[in-house]
């Protein structure tokens, strides 16, 4: 496929408001595509590069370059050179990097080359995002909708299913079934603002604790076990301990959801940075093993012996996982009948966060487990409000911080696929983050400016904040109250972060 195809569709989905005129012209595309190519088409369309991050700044980018008189550049060619791009490094790097880019610039029409540049820089934001995809792949292809989304569900890919659908047909996705040692996408929660409003729309619900630590997917397979993140990185190697306890467990086939965390010695959570710091740690795992050691602590069964248990009730997958995995190694919770025992549930979650946990997780004992999406029968619920949201923008520091990116830009999506401010904030960052941020925002930087950078929408934060006010300042119209940052979720990708509709329903008092 010409790459001039996709940035033709990009734009035309782009000026698109209607969500089945951007299916339809999906579907279009994808019938013209061919198999190989939809791995490369798919994140470009979402405005993801498949190599992840290039190490191109703007410096580079900036560079004008005579466009192509015609189209010649194939999705797969552009593939490739960015590949080169993303192995440059040492000496002469940027000279290298410069070379490249501008040999593929110069292959490019004047429409490529914008496409490319948005790509780049992380600015291609037409909406075009992988729900609406796995429609248009059910368009194209003559496949049922809700057997798409099972089948990437299951895959935990949406590219290795529309390769597979588009080489074979809709008879493909029956080969995409649970299997242990192929991860699958997790189950995730909405937000309710207090355990009064969960269970009443609940009703019969687990309380569970929420632990402040990092999401694991664990699968056993007789003596193997392979651990992964909630994004399906492989983690195994990095944590023998999860890789001991899963060996210790009674089944020898088996799929569990859970979180590692780390505990100090008086038996409360240590910090969230901590523990990710641990999980992060790739060199000399034994040593950061015995400085900072985690446990598992899992909630759900998505398999036991070769049973698939994905599309029974919560209430008989705990069942299973109670019989597999002792009680000390299994997440607190309290089982509530209903409002009429609300009482109890709120006891709980007082008794949680004097554990020192974050908060707690009610969830519907009838539901199924809806892995990859956010359904409503989970819904976790802190203390305080919290958002994760997209850095936009850094100013510089003054004072003490002078020469540190310090106040933040923060921007939540938007049902267009792009990103709206809400405020900005200064407060929460210790020294060594102010250091870590300062170096990471300037790699994401695509304009400096006097006052600071301007940066693609690459880095999720998690804001904690008092309320919202009405502002006009902002193209939301409001604003966030005493913004301050908790952490940076680099577990998280910009399209995870939070989104406007939500924080406006969330405070249905300052709707604008």
């Amino acid at each position: 496929m010409l790459l001039a195809r996709l940035a033709q569709v990009s734009r035309e989905v782009a000026a698109a408001s209607a969500r089945s005129r951007k299916i339809a012209l999906l579907a279009e595309l994808f019938r013209e595509a061919e198999a190989d190519d939809v791995p490369i088409v798919i994140p470009y369309l979402a405005g993801r590069l498949p190599q992840g991050r290039l190490g191109v700044g703007w410096k580079v980018l900036g560079r004008r370059v005579a466009p192509a008189a015609g189209p010649s550049l194939t999705v797969r060619e552009v593939d490739a050179r960015l590949g080169e791009l993303g192995k440059v490094s040492g000496p002469g790097s940027q000279t290298e990097r410069t070379r490249i880019v501008g040999e593929l610039m110069g292959t490019a029409t004047e429409d490529e080359q914008r496409f490319l540049l948005g790509l780049l820089t992380g600015e291609v934001r037409q909406g075009a995002l992988d729900a609406v995809a796995v429609e248009g792949l059910a368009g194209a292809t003559g496949a049922p909708a809700a057997d798409v989304r099972r089948a990437v569900m299951l895959a935990g890919s949406l590219q290795t299913v529309a390769r597979a659908l588009l080489a074979d047909g809709p008879a493909a996705l029956a080969r995409f079934r649970l299997t242990v040692g192929r991860p699958v996408l997790p189950m995730l929660a909405h937000s309710a603002s207090s355990v009064a409003e969960a269970v009443d729309k609940l009703g019969a619900c687990a309380v569970e604790e929420k632990l402040d630590g990092i999401r694991v997917q664990v699968h056993r397979d007789g003596d193997t076990v392979r651990v992964h993140t909630r994004t399906l990185d492989d983690i195994t190697d990095r944590l023998p301990e999860v890789t001991t306890a899963a060996l210790a467990l009674p089944g020898e086939r088996f799929i569990l959801d859970g979180e590692v965390i780390s505990f100090g010695a008086d038996g409360r959570p240590r910090s969230f940075q901590e523990t990710a710091g641990r999980v992060g740690s790739r060199l000399d795992v034994a040593t950061a093993a015995e400085a900072v050691p985690v446990s598992p602590v899992f909630f759900d069964a998505l398999s036991v012996s070769d049973r698939d248990l994905l599309d029974l009730p919560f209430t008989e997958r705990h069942a299973e996982l109670a019989r597999l995995v002792p009680e000390p190694m299994r997440v607190r919770r309290a089982v509530v009948s209903g409002p009429e025992e609300v009482g109890r549930a709120e006891d709980f979650l007082e008794k949680t966060l004097e554990r020192g946990h974050e908060g707690v997780v009610v969830k519907a004992l009838d539901a199924p487990y809806s892995a990859g999406r956010r359904g409503a029968s989970w819904l976790k619920v802190k203390p305080v409000h919290t958002l994760d949201l997209v850095v936009l923008a850094a100013e510089w520091g003054h004072g003490r911080r002078t020469g540190r990116l310090s106040n933040l830009h923060l921007g939540a999506r938007t049902a267009d696929g792009g990103f709206a401010m809400l405020g900005k904030t200064f407060k929460g960052m210790t020294d060594a983050m102010l250091a870590w941020q300062t170096e990471r925002l300037r790699e994401l930087a695509v304009e400096e400016k006097g006052w600071g950078v301007v940066v693609r929408p690459g880095l999720v934060v998690e804001i904690a904040y008092d309320g919202l006010q009405r502002s006009t300042r902002y193209p939301a119209g409001v604003t966030l109250r005493f913004a301050r940052v908790v952490r940076y979720r680099e577990d998280k990708r910009p399209e995870e972060a939070d989104t406007v509709e939500t924080l406006l329903a969330a405070h249905p008092e300052v709707r604008p």
